[in-house]
């Protein structure tokens, strides 16, 4: 790094040279990420919700393009999931799976862009540093967990009367907690590496 480069905790961000086309271009990779990503997957006991990679990529969207681009990545990946494309877990695909008992994790991707990019911004328009990644991080989780875990609830509870908040909090929050702690390490180590330079292109 040049001697007269600012830290990059005081990095400011300057997007507006960045053509369009090249936000709605990362943008869309970062969908076709999401798409990918959602295929890695283990069934996870006791309700067979499927662990994947996804929130690591919800989270690098949200600091790698900011929140409106981030909601517009994955905003488009539920459009084209909710169209027909087998872009969600398992190829699935349709408003039935949006409806469905993992929907609000999808529904929380989404909600939690703004979130997160918001956390590593600030109002001086500078980003911050590692800890803000990882509170970052762990705040995305929590919103795409606050909306699941509760539709999950609901969803089985339609079937299962005796599905209770607390089984679902068994079967689809206990369980993602490992996965969490290690998705949030690899995104401070992708984001030390790329988002000064990221954040000051594309938001």
């Amino acid at each position: 790094m040049p001697a007269d480069a600012p830290p990059a905790d005081q990095v400011r961000l300057d997007s507006a040279s960045t053509p369009l086309r090249v936000k709605a271009s990362l943008a869309v990779a970062f969908t076709v990420l999401l798409s990918l990503s959602a295929q890695f997957k283990i069934h996870m006991p006791p309700d067979g919700v499927p662990q994947t990679l996804q929130t690591l990529v919800v989270i690098l969207a949200a600091m790698g393009l900011g929140g409106r681009w981030g909601m517009a990545s994955v905003g488009l990946y539920l459009l084209v999931g909710a169209l027909g494309m087998g872009v969600f877990s398992e190829g699935r695909h349709g408003i039935e799976t949006l409806l469905g008992f993992t929907g609000g994790y999808l529904v929380g991707f989404f909600v939690a862009q703004p979130v997160v990019a918001g956390l590593v911004r600030r109002r001086d328009s500078t980003v911050r540093g590692w800890g803000a990644i990882v509170s970052a991080s762990l705040a995305g989780h929590v919103i795409v967990f606050a909306i699941g875990v509760p539709w999950l609830t609901l969803v089985l509870a339609r079937e299962d009367p005796d599905y209770t908040l607390l089984r679902g909090l068994q079967g689809g929050l206990l369980p993602f907690l490992p996965g969490m702690l290690l998705k949030t390490l690899a995104a401070v180590l992708i984001g030390l590496a790329v988002w000064p330079r990221s954040v000051r292109r594309f938001w």
